[in-house]
């Protein structure tokens, strides 16, 4: 188990960041474990692995550093369109990580959230990750949203359903819905949009992921495959976005 860093503020500034400045919210897209597996002469499964363990100790780091929320991206809804051993292996995996680390999640007083469309995830998947969700909900240290079955149309198109329901129903007029309104219909309104978007293995697409969310969200994409993705690597990312001047579309003296 990692040793408890009482003080992010003295962490962050040991690894050259400036605590004052760190994102609230990052997001990643965790890419090319199935290269990495390949290029090893290893079964893609082998990388899905070795991945779980890069978003242990990055989630872990993600709160040592002082960050509040981070976004990963577990399965979409187009990896269905894997092969039926792969898909079973990551639902395997999934309620297997999870089981693992919930103890240390709940020690460290992390909150797990969940998006995406989970009534259409294995039964078994679905429940544990409720599960983990009911336990963690009164955890206010990092958030740590996992999005499976999750995708960014997907999301827009739930949101935008239920809004119609709510027309058809009388309870809202089409002249009231806007950006704020579509938002809280989201799968997780209550977190803030991410200020920065990490891509490993060096692919320059958002890949349906966080497309409302990450309207103005810096990216940081590397080279790096994310089995070996580690705490090293995300601090760099986070001094990147430190280097940036964030201007939502104004222009910044």
């Amino acid at each position: 188990m990692r040793p408890m860093v009482k003080d992010s503020v003295a962490y962050a500034k040991e690894a050259g960041l400036d605590a004052s400045r760190l994102p609230t919210h990052v997001a990643i897209i965790m890419d090319g474990n199935g290269r990495w597996a390949q290029a090893q002469g290893k079964h893609r499964l082998m990388g899905h692995n070795q991945g779980y363990l890069a978003l242990k100790e990055t989630v872990y780091a993600a709160q040592d550093l002082g960050l509040h929320c981070i976004t990963v991206f577990c399965f979409s809804t187009e990896n269905w369109r894997r092969s039926h051993e792969e898909v079973g292996g990551l639902m395997q995996l999934l309620v297997y990580a999870m089981r693992t680390e919930i103890e240390e999640l709940m020690l460290r007083n992390i909150r797990v959230v969940v998006s995406g469309r989970l009534q259409e995830l294995p039964d078994d998947v679905h429940n544990e990750f409720l599960h983990a969700a009911r336990m963690t909900e009164n955890n206010d240290s990092l958030i740590f949203n996992l999005a499976i079955n999750y995708g960014g149309r997907a999301e827009v198109v739930d949101s935008v359903r239920a809004l119609a329901e709510l027309v058809q129903a009388g309870k809202l007029e089409p002249d009231e819905i806007d950006e704020k309104l579509i938002g809280s219909h989201l799968y997780c309104p209550g977190l803030p949009d991410p200020d920065l978007l990490i891509r490993t293995a060096g692919e320059m697409r958002l890949s349906n992921f966080l497309l409302w969310e990450t309207a103005y969200s810096e990216i940081y994409v590397t080279s790096t495959c994310w089995p070996d993705f580690n705490e090293h690597h995300l601090v760099e990312a986070l001094k990147e976005y430190q280097m940036r001047t964030r201007k939502f579309g104004a222009v910044v003296p």
